[in-house]
């Protein structure tokens, strides 16, 4: 999670302000540079004028929508396609446990959790990754709520709340879960684990799958970690927690803005982010761009952020990052010890992207040594080489080489023999034609 940030002078309905009026430009832009007057004057200035209002508009309106799944059919063995329905399965006031069921469908044998981060991005972000495990997978998400829509009657969230959330998801779905936990939410699912390890092993997960998460920050270093070391609390809590503002229904309550971790997420690429929007406002200038280009799913989903909670942001910083309660096994859930040593059971692996510098190489596999009530037939590592923190769980990495290294171990665990496994492993040796290739989503250092 990234953690580093402008100093929060600017109030929330300040920052609100600011997008709107941006918005509106771009849109004042593009009415007046699309006017059939100038289309008599050759001089370009015209069409860049409303193809900056265009891509402007676009940008600012996008940062306040939730986007929608839109997941595609899922094309069945009998030629038919199979229409995908998002289903809540239980809702909570600051999440909901969601089911991608699929039509006409016998449910999968193998039954996925994906825990989505709630580090200023809506769970959508996950879109690819539900979409690449339907054809094999009965798929849930945990799809968090934007903070600043959930009225302050409903209570505070925190990362002991965020933990109880996951177990009760968890105990709700049975004992065959697999459970995939991507980037923040790695330690806290390594902890929920060990709580139905200790309180009902009887609704204990299957396999547990962390995916380039925070387990030991302290592990290899980051500019995130760096920055977290470097701040104090109270620094912090100045710097970044506002009051949501009078137009939401959460009004009053004390958030970590999204549109202040939108600036801190392009303040880390600054200079990518630049010259995608330059070349993006030329192409729609020229009338080569489209709306379903790259730039336009990458940035939909880029740009669309969500407040967290203040407690749950500052408690993450202090007790994952800074204390390393996790990472020391001394994390607790109201006052009571959660014991990772627990874990004797579930089936533990982690996936670490060699390029990732967000959460590097090191921090996440320290949970396998954590494990220490599970033997090594239970665990399972793999580094992917050339893969940043986006691509592992979403980009080319993850489609080519992580998720069938990650539906193999389901499998195994599940007891299913390898004969009658469906064949997804590319064989040693064998070319990859995209070896080495730029995954364009991947470029985008999306932080989660």
């Amino acid at each position: 999670m990234p953690i580093k940030g402008i100093k929060g002078v600017v109030s929330y309905d300040a920052m609100e302000t600011i997008r709107n009026t941006n918005e509106w430009l771009g849109a004042t832009a593009r009415a007046l540079g699309s006017y059939p007057m100038f289309a008599l004057n050759p001089h370009p200035m015209f069409k860049l004028m409303s193809a900056w209002g265009r891509v402007t508009e676009r940008s600012f309106a996008r940062m306040v929508i939730k986007p929608d799944w839109e997941i595609p059919p899922i094309a069945g063995e009998d030629g038919q396609d199979h229409i995908v329905y998002v289903e809540p399965e239980m809702r909570r006031p600051f999440g909901d446990l969601v089911h991608f069921r699929v039509a006409r469908r016998t449910p999968s044998a193998r039954k996925v959790l994906l825990v989505a981060p709630m580090s200023g991005h809506y769970a959508t972000l996950m879109r690819s990754t539900v979409t690449s495990l339907l054809p094999d997978c009965e798929v849930y998400v945990t799809d968090w709520h934007n903070a600043r829509d959930i009225p302050v009657s409903e209570g505070k969230f925190d990362i002991e709340d965020y933990t109880r959330y996951l177990v009760d998801f968890i105990r709700h779905l049975g004992p065959d879960t697999n459970v995939i936990a991507v980037c923040q939410p790695a330690p806290l699912a390594l902890a929920a684990a060990a709580i139905l390890a200790e309180d009902d092993p009887k609704s204990q997960p299957r396999t547990l799958t962390l995916i380039g998460g925070p387990v030991d920050p302290d592990a290899a270093a980051t500019e995130v970690t760096d920055f977290g070391n470097r701040v104090t609390m109270g620094e912090l809590e100045h710097m970044m927690i506002q009051s949501v503002g009078f137009k939401y229904r959460g009004a009053g309550r004390m958030v970590y803005p999204g549109l202040a971790q939108l600036s801190s997420f392009i303040a880390m690429n600054a200079e990518t982010h630049a010259k995608a929007f330059t070349d993006k406002i030329f192409n729609e200038a020229r009338g080569t761009a489209t709306e379903g280009d790259k730039h336009n799913k990458f940035y939909d989903e880029y740009l669309a952020v969500m407040d967290m909670t203040a407690e749950f942001y500052l408690s993450t910083v202090e007790r994952i990052f800074k204390n390393l309660e996790i990472a020391q096994n001394r994390f607790s859930v109201e006052g009571k010890p959660v014991d990772i040593g627990k874990i004797t059971e579930v089936a533990v692996m982690t996936v670490e992207g060699a390029n990732d510098d967000i959460s590097a190489p090191g921090q996440c596999v320290a949970a396998l040594d954590m494990c220490t009530g599970l033997p090594d037939s239970k665990k399972a590592q793999h580094l992917e080489p050339g893969a940043g923190h986006y691509g592992i769980f979403a980009g080319k990495s993850w489609r080519l080489n992580i998720r069938p290294l990650v539906l193999d171990f389901i499998d195994e665990h599940a007891g299913t023999p390898e004969e009658t496994r469906p064949k997804r492993r590319r064989k040693t040796g064998d070319p990859n034609p995209d070896c080495g290739a730029q995954d364009p989503m991947d470029s985008g250092k999306m932080a989660v």
